[in-house]
């Protein structure tokens, strides 16, 4: 079976717009939906295939040792697909010096049966194997390039074929679909969606015409909402992960490079490896390249101008009339006067998240960077403020990444803490020791180096950098007599932990 999903190595975590006006009710439903089917069909599945699998290879082995023996029509099809889509493996079954793979196969190897039990064997086999495919869930409701179903362009979207193939695309659904399901409602987006899956389907039975592998999965439809967003929102920075030797880096890309960069990536693939493997390529091929056609489409027609109207008269009634202009400006391509229209507004409601969330929006389209860093700054605040700390990092994050120095000292603090409380213990080490260099005159900063160092000794054991940074707190000019007393203990602590010469630490 072949999953139209591939595993990358760098993983995208968040990008920039992903609040949208309303909840993401639609996206959230096919999201569920995808789960539940999975639930209730995977072990099945699972089970399904090993069975399939026996007596595929049992008939290609046999077919393969005496290729005399009569077999069905549809069997002698399927041996003729595998022939050609894995004419080496094919070869090998032809082998009688080979290892047997059961005991059937050992059997079969020694040329113990005669011509009437070769044709009794092959008359069983496949006649158990139209009863498993009769039953079979993923006989009836996967994609089959060979012989396809008109349910199956669709039903094959929502199988996956084990936990990471559906977590990843959910994942990937989550990210893409939320944004999309906002700009172009709860009608047009789960059309385009499936659409998008219909037509990835589409294109690999055109590539792959008269394959056995079924295909299931829903990253063709997915990838189709990725080549919208691409297609949409082009500059949006989108944020990854890469897990490197134990470590996770984040940093962020906009989209009009690591998507195309993702899709170049599944042109090469599909090149070189064919239908073999177990992920299908042309599927995201195929899905990418309408999603980004049909958004276009979508945009040039006046439809999602239409739905947006739509939305916006359901939602503005709890939007001031400011916040509402500047969004029909954005939609318009004004970004500039946009701009204006929010700097005005945001000077008489500072506290206005939705205000300062679109107001950055903006200010990215005009490239405002020295803005940008300003909004940020208030936005970290307001979203301490409202207990969002995860959101909070992330605008501070982006902050660092357009050049920001330093917020206020509350706010950065706060930040740390919450490094401290999710036991990312590297970066709250990191983030202390700056906050302490940015403001080396005030007296939190001896605190910090406190912190810090406190997180060195006793979470990273790293007893020499805890030792330099009590020192530095210890010098410090600042006037710190409450806290001289944690420092010489903490001294303490790292000479009792610091080894001697000629001594061993157990591990």
């Amino acid at each position: 079976m072949e999953r139209d999903k591939g595993v990358a190595m760098i993983i995208p975590i968040a990008h920039e717009d992903q609040r949208g006006r309303r909840w993401p009710y639609v996206t959230i439903a096919i999201i569920a939906i995808n789960v539940v089917i999975f639930l209730f069909t995977n072990s099945r599945m699972q089970q399904e295939q090993q069975e399939i699998f026996r007596d595929e290879f049992h008939i290609l082995a046999l077919h393969a040792l005496y290729p005399n023996v009569p077999i069905p029509s549809e069997a002698a099809d399927m041996v003729e697909s595998f022939k050609r889509e894995h004419a080496s493996l094919y070869g090998v079954a032809a082998e009688r010096a080979r290892r047997p793979l059961d005991s059937w196969d050992a059997q079969l190897l020694s040329g113990a049966w005669s011509n009437e039990q070769l044709n009794q064997q092959m008359t069983a086999l496949t006649s158990r194997l139209d009863q498993i495919h009769h039953d079979s869930i993923t006989w009836n409701y996967a994609f089959h390039p060979y012989h396809p179903t008109a349910i199956s362009y669709l039903t094959a979207n929502f199988l996956h074929g084990g936990w990471l193939h559906i977590i990843f695309n959910m994942w990937f659904l989550w990210l893409a679909g939320c944004v999309l399901e906002d700009t172009w409602g709860r009608v047009v987006y789960p059309v385009f969606y499936l659409l998008c899956g219909v037509l990835s389907m589409t294109v690999h039975g055109g590539v792959f015409r008269g394959s056995f592998t079924p295909v299931v999965g829903a990253s063709g439809a997915i990838a189709g909402l990725m080549g919208g967003f691409l297609a949409r929102f082009p500059k949006t920075k989108i944020k990854l992960a890469w897990l490197f030797l134990f470590r996770i880096y984040k940093f962020s890309v906009p989209a009009y490079i690591i998507l195309p960069l993702w899709l170049v990536i599944q042109i090469f693939w599909g090149a070189v490896s064919g239908n073999s493997g177990g992920v299908a390529y042309w599927v995201h091929v195929g899905g990418f390249a309408f999603g980004m056609v049909m958004a276009v489409v979508l945009r040039q027609s006046g439809i999602e101008q239409t739905v947006d109207q739509a939305i916006e008269s359901k939602v503005t009634w709890t939007a001031d009339a400011p916040l509402v202009r500047a969004t029909e400006l954005l939609g318009d391509n004004q970004a500039g006067a946009a701009v204006v229209e929010l700097q005005k507004h945001v000077q008489e409601k500072p506290d206005s998240l939705d205000a300062l969330e679109v107001l950055l929006k903006a200010q990215k389209r005009t490239s405002d960077t020295a803005g940008q860093k300003d909004t940020l700054e208030k936005l970290c605040r307001l979203y301490l403020t409202e207990g969002e700390t995860q959101r909070a990092w992330d605008a501070y994050e982006h902050f660092t990444l357009l050049g920001g120095e330093k917020l206020p000292r509350g706010v950065w603090l706060e930040l740390c803490r919450y490094l401290e409380s999710n036991q990312n213990w590297e970066r709250a080490v990191s983030e202390y020791k700056r906050f302490a260099e940015k403001n080396a005159s005030e007296r939190a900063s001896v605190p910090a180096l406190v912190s810090a160092a406190r997180i060195c000794l006793t979470k990273l054991y790293r007893t020499a950098d805890a030792q330099r940074l009590f020192r530095a707190a210890q010098a410090s000019p600042v006037p710190h007599l409450d806290l001289e007393r944690v420092i010489e203990e903490g001294l303490k602590s790292c000479a009792a932990a610091a080894p001697t010469q000629g001594s061993y630490r157990g591990s």
